[in-house]
């Protein structure tokens, strides 16, 4: 007998039922549904009593591609009702698709989500052809607000539906692969059935390519290309599930779901959206759904303080009902309730278009009332996990850590990092925290490695969603600590050249005392840093991860072999970045005078320990500091850094070199920031200095004032005073300099632009001869 082939629109309550009334009508020896095949031993772990919805979580972890996806379950979904009433009627209930972590799924996170992209064109001429919005409108007009009411048709209309859609479009390489190993489970539970029906659940756009596959013979179906992974059993009978490639790690759980996970309105990928309204319309049907969904949505508006009366309610419902029988429908459906409800609740201009008129998330700017519509619509039900259902070992972990350390109650933490007890709980918080387990969350504490803050504050808390966080946080690993280093590492392998994510990673691994980092980890370290761009970002990854290889005794990555490859990196990636840069005409830059700043320091502090080439270094700079298409402020602390490391140079002649009042002040900031001692202590400079700004005319230096003032802003307070008493020892004066520093009445710069003004009069004055 050949087999029955239905396909569906996953979460449709209708193709739901034409499901379990088929089941139920045919009582087929196998019901074949699309899922995991790798899921088949553990089919029994879906039927065991759970508060839906739920998901089947599946990831997978290799050298070179990471990934995770979920396959949703809702009471209404056409796979769960195949397996529940296939189950009933004593089938043999099969999975029969590729497991999720296989390349033809690459790419995607949820199973079931429907390829409208790949048959817009169709899609948009039924869309015109019945006046409807989207997908979802045509959906709903189409089957599940039935034109006649009983139901009749569906399958055919079904059918025409997707041989349509599928007539329209090509299949991509991954769905080809996928149909091809789902025909031969086909093949295989005909031949095995014999005379008994079997039953085939796939998504509609696989079903006509299912019905031409199924039928071929073995030589015809492509079989002789495996799919990746595939262990071939040498017959034609049941396909052998594929298994994870080698050095390979993966695995699927079950998961509890929720509906607001579940609505295409929050960007699950599904197509359907409103989950709420679609468990109504399968628990009572479309009547009841609708006068239940416009009083829900009333109440949710009334509890949240806008404005709904019940004259509001009354309109809507009439609203809904007109619109209901304009369109067709016996019964409103649920664009027929959101448009009743938006035109008797929705007074202001909107600056948005209705969300159910487009697909996808929520817009920003949707009006408020709209935006409680749709929650309205979405539900709040989160499923439950039966109590015998098999978790990852991380979930255990986790609950023994917190057993552990005394936080089983919650409420507000308080953690001295100084203290061993306090350090090793703020590790475990911290690694919870970076594996975004809902629930722990850190009010106080360090933002670097060398704050002086020495304790934190977290709050611990019950959340609903804990439990489904930490079974997908289990792909990262078995325990805590094995779970956060991972996602860490995956974290820096995808940062590319973000040096701000880089940076982020690594402070997260010293608070999660994860200071041992693999090779891999270091490769990929090395490789973000080597495609950095900006100058000051590395500057500043370099100077904090300096700071923590020297000083941190706290988080304990003082010394860290880690963090010394790392410093080495983007030490060298500073160099070769500051002798790239160009902008003869740029103003001073902090983050890239700091990072010539840290390239100093590592030098000095780091240098001998790591091997960094101090050589190599200092005729860098030296290149930098004589060049003359480079950035000003660069090129002055490019001479600051070969002076502060004692390499040979004339500080005299650099300074007359650096430049006219346009660059002298860039110049200077550079070279304070990165030698500002050198500046204090040396024969001259100070002198030249003075004579330089002397010499400034009233219009050069209201040029040169701004940039100068930054410059000198490089030494603290002590040493401007001290630079002050030699600016009045030249003149003669003697005493303390604290005068010159003290605000004037007068902003300096109103000042300098009321010198130049005079100087621009005189010189009028001047050229028509009438200075005496």
């Amino acid at each position: 007998m050949p087999a029955t082939f239905i396909g569906v629109r996953h979460h449709s309550p209708a193709c739901a039922r034409l499901v379990g009334e088929t089941i139920a009508a045919l009582r087929p020896a196998y019901v074949l549904v699309e899922g995991p095949a790798d899921m088949n031993d553990r089919i029994g772990e879906l039927l065991l009593g759970h508060d839906l919805p739920i998901a089947v979580f599946s990831s997978y972890r290799d050298e070179h591609r990471h990934a995770g996806s979920w396959a949703p379950f809702c009471e209404y979904s056409p796979e769960w009702v195949a397996l529940r009433e296939g189950h009933a009627a004593g089938a043999e209930v099969r999975f029969i698709d590729l497991p999720a972590w296989h390349e033809a799924l690459a790419g995607r996170e949820n199973r079931y989500s429907d390829a409208d992209e790949r048959y817009a064109e169709a899609i948009a001429r039924l869309c015109g052809t019945f006046s409807v919005d989207n997908v979802d409108s045509l959906w709903d007009h189409l089957f599940e607000i039935e034109p006649t009411g009983d139901g009749s048709g569906i399958e055919a209309r079904l059918t025409a539906y997707f041989d349509l859609l599928r007539g329209e479009s090509e299949a991509s390489e991954g769905d080809r692969a996928r149909e091809e190993y789902m025909a031969r489970w086909v093949r295989a539970a005909v031949r095995e059935a014999g005379e008994r029906p079997v039953v085939v659940v796939t998504g509609g756009f696989h079903r006509p390519a299912l019905v031409r596959l199924a039928g071929e013979g073995p030589e015809g179906d492509g079989d002789g290309l495996p799919p990746a992974g595939a262990e071939r059993d040498g017959s034609d009978a049941w396909p052998v599930a594929p298994v994870l490639p080698e050095g390979a790690v993966g695995g699927s759980y079950l998961v509890p779901y929720s509906f607001r996970r579940l609505d295409a309105f929050d960007g699950y990928q599904s197509g359907m959206p409103s989950p709420e309204y679609y468990q109504r319309l399968w628990d009572s049907g479309p009547e009841r759904a609708a006068e239940g969904l416009v009083e829900a949505v009333v109440g949710r508006l009334r509890e949240r303080r806008q404005r709904a009366s019940t004259a509001d309610l009354i309109a809507a419902r009439a609203s809904a009902a007109g619109l209901a029988a304009v369109r067709g429908h016996r019964h409103p459906g649920r664009t027929d309730i959101l448009d009743g409800l938006a035109a008797a609740l929705v007074q202001d201009a909107l600056d948005e278009p209705l969300p159910w008129a487009t697909r996808g998330r929520l817009r920003p700017g949707t009006h408020p009332v709209v935006v409680e519509m749709v929650a309205a619509l979405s539900g709040e039900r989160v499923g439950r996990l039966h109590k015998a259902t098999p978790l990852p070992p991380l979930v255990h972990d986790v609950a023994a850590e917190i057993e552990r350390e005394g936080l089983a109650a919650g409420g507000a933490v308080a953690l001295s990092l100084t203290n061993p007890d306090g350090l090793r709980r703020s590790r475990m918080l911290h690694r919870l925290r970076v594996l975004a387990i809902p629930g722990f969350a850190r009010r106080h504490g360090p933002a670097t490695g060398i704050d002086p803050v020495l304790d934190e504050q977290w709050t611990v808390s019950e959340h609903e969603h804990r439990l489904p966080a930490l079974i997908e946080a289990g792909a990262y690993g078995a325990t805590l600590e094995a779970a956060a280093a991972a996602m860490i590492a995956e974290r820096i392998a995808g940062a590319g050249g973000r040096v701000g994510v880089l940076a982020e990673a690594l402070f997260d691994a010293a608070l999660c005392g994860t200071t041992r980092l693999s090779e891999q980890v270091l490769r990929d370290l090395g490789r973000g840093i080597a495609a950095a761009q900006d100058l000051g970002e590395v500057g500043r990854l370099l100077g904090v991860l300096l700071a923590l290889w020297r000083h941190d005794r706290l988080l304990g990555t003082a010394g860290s072999a880690a963090l010394g490859v790392v410093i080495a990196a983007a030490h060298d990636r500073v160099l070769w970045l500051a002798e790239g840069a160009r902008g003869a005409s740029a103003p001073a830059d902090p983050g890239r005078i700091g990072a010539v700043v840290a390239l100093r320091d590592a030098a000095r502090h780091a240098g001998a320990e790591l091997g960094l080439d101090r050589d190599a270094a200092l005729a860098t700079m030296g290149r930098v500091a004589a060049g003359r298409d480079g950035p000003p402020d660069l090129r002055g602390g490019a001479f600051g850094f070969g002076w502060a490391l004692g390499a040979q140079g004339d500080p005299l002649r650099a300074v007359r070199g650096a430049g006219g009042p346009v660059a002298l002040g860039d110049w200077l900031a550079g070279l304070f920031a990165v030698a500002r001692e050198e500046v204090l202590h040396a024969q001259g400079v100070l002198d030249l200095l003075d004579e330089l700004v002397c010499g400034f005319g009233a219009e050069d230096f209201l040029i040169a004032l701004p940039a100068l003032r930054q410059a000198f802003a490089y030494f603290p307070p002590r040493e401007r005073e001290t630079i002050a008493e030699h600016v009045l020892a030249r003149r003669g004066v003697a005493g303390s300099g604290r005068a010159l520093l003290r605000a004037p009445a007068v902003d300096a710069g109103v000042l300098a632009r009321a010198a130049a003004l005079e100087e621009r009069v005189d010189a009028a004055l001047a050229r028509q001869g009438l200075v005496s």
